[in-house]
């Protein structure tokens, strides 16, 4: 074996072609040699591989045997001409802007070369594609070994918007609206980052009634926490409840406000129902407005409000329309003739119903004491939220007393007073859907009820 030691080798004429052997011979590169290529390298692919070449394609081309190909459709469609079909000649294209979908590429026969057996010209159209075709003999043609997408290998992608009072918390992002407003998506994310969003969504409370019930809470729904996690939900937040998908666009957002306490009348001053909360396909439909003491019942809403007292009518019913889980409760029943002279109960909240008057004292309205199941922190800290509005009395000095979550209490007549005071009943808190307090008795035509609290909508994702 003979043995040749140079440092360069060079056609003998500029910028001519030097060729290595003669059709059969084999070159054998020994374990440990490197070949580093600084210039453009071609047809050195083994059969079925292809090397890329980096210049990306903006126009028709013809391709080269085993070259791979970037090309951009971004301007328009284009058409790549194949190479002259031989056994193991490999071509290779990749969609490079994720445009074939809108501007295709054309895979043009070379002659009579067959695409698949077939002697027509093929099409790529599907969004970031990438195919390999390897030429095998001249009954198949050029046939597919290898193809697929780059969301096959996607990079993490993440939640970019826009909208509301923002605030972060870690790795996550908060959007609050406490009005209308526009949640705006520039950039919906996939799966690797975020594309899912939780939420709370809160509509406006009921109106207390005149010398009534109290109003019901804003209907109360809530996504159970898995998009973005690291927060406490309410049990309003359970299964099946589900994040949101979404896309990027522009999601218009209702916060509903809260329904009018009902005026002083013998005989129409039930409370106004608040109003729907809408985000996405999400709507919370108000809280139901307290009845009027003189034989009225509460109305229906996401909770029920209070009934009044004459003939013990009965509360409105919560969870309406229904949904699963219940974004609300029913309110409770009129105390009926025992339970004194112009008076009402409880209006409902998120996760108790109201309480049934006693000795004239006004229901008190929904949930218990701190972390009933109201209580969500996504926005970081725990809050709670849609609170029934307490029934108002004229007997007894104290009225009902409103739902932890923004609940208005019930007005109550001073003892003592002669003629006894008018008290009207309390507003329920703004921006959580507590229901207000029904007002109390006396005067002829009663205390007016309480304003009930508007809703929320808040949106919480996971941005890096």
């Amino acid at each position: 074996m003979s043995e040749i030691k140079v440092n360069k080798i060079s056609p003998r004429t500029a910028c001519g072609t030097t060729t290595l052997g003669d059709s059969g011979d084999t070159f054998t590169i020994p374990a440990g040699v490197s070949i580093t290529n600084s210039g453009t390298a071609s047809g050195f692919g083994a059969t079925g591989a292809a090397s890329w070449n980096t210049t990306v394609k903006t126009g028709n081309f013809t391709a080269v045997a085993g070259e791979g190909y970037f090309v951009n459709t971004t301007s328009g469609a284009i058409n790549v001409t194949l190479p002259a079909g031989t056994a193991g000649a490999v071509v290779a294209i990749k969609d490079y802007a994720g445009t074939f979908d809108t501007n295709n590429v054309t895979l043009t026969r070379n002659g009579s070369d067959k695409i698949g057996g077939i002697a027509t010209n093929a099409t790529l159209s599907e969004e970031g594609i990438a195919v390999t075709l390897v030429f095998i003999d001249s009954t198949q043609g050029w046939l597919v070994t290898d193809s697929g997408l780059q969301s096959e290998a996607p990079t993490p992608a993440f939640i970019t918007a826009t909208g509301g009072t923002i605030t972060t918390s870690g790795d996550f992002k908060i959007h609050s609206f406490t009005g209308p407003g526009t949640f705006c998506v520039s950039d919906a994310g996939n799966a690797a980052g975020s594309n899912k969003v939780d939420y709370l969504v809160v509509a406006g409370g009921g109106g207390g009634g005149a010398s009534g019930g109290g109003g019901g809470a804003g209907g109360y729904r809530e996504s159970p926490g898995s998009a973005s996690g690291c927060y406490s939900v309410s049990p309003r937040g359970a299964a099946p409840a589900v994040s949101l998908s979404v896309t990027a666009t522009s999601f218009p957002i209702s916060v509903g406000g809260g329904g009018a306490g009902g005026p002083p009348s013998a005989t129409t001053g039930t409370g106004t129902s608040g109003a729907n909360s809408i985000f996405s396909t999400i709507t919370s439909a108000g809280g139901g407005g307290g009845a009027n003491h003189d034989g009225a019942a509460g109305a229906n809403g996401g909770s029920g409000g209070g009934g009044g007292r004459d003939g013990g009518q009965p509360g409105g019913t919560g969870n309406i329309p229904t949904v699963n889980p219940a974004q609300g409760t029913d309110g409770a029943q009129g105390p009926g003739s025992g339970g004194g002279p112009n008076s009402g109960s409880g209006g409902g909240g998120a996760t108790s119903a109201g309480t049934r008057a006693n000795g004239g004292s006004g229901g008190a309205g929904a949930g218990g004491p701190g972390g009933n199941g109201a209580t969500s922190s996504i926005t970081a800290s725990p809050v709670t939220r849609a609170g029934g509005g307490g029934g108002g009395s004229m007997t007894n000095p104290t009225a009902g007393t409103g739902g932890p979550g923004g609940g208005g209490a019930g007005g109550t007549n001073a003892p003592g007073s002669s003629p006894a005071p008018v008290k009207a009943g309390t507003a329920g808190t703004t921006n959580t859907g507590g229901g207000g307090g029904g007002g109390s008795g006396g005067g002829g035509s009663g205390g007016t009820g309480g304003t009930g609290g508007s809703g929320i909508v808040i949106i919480r994702y996971k941005f890096q």
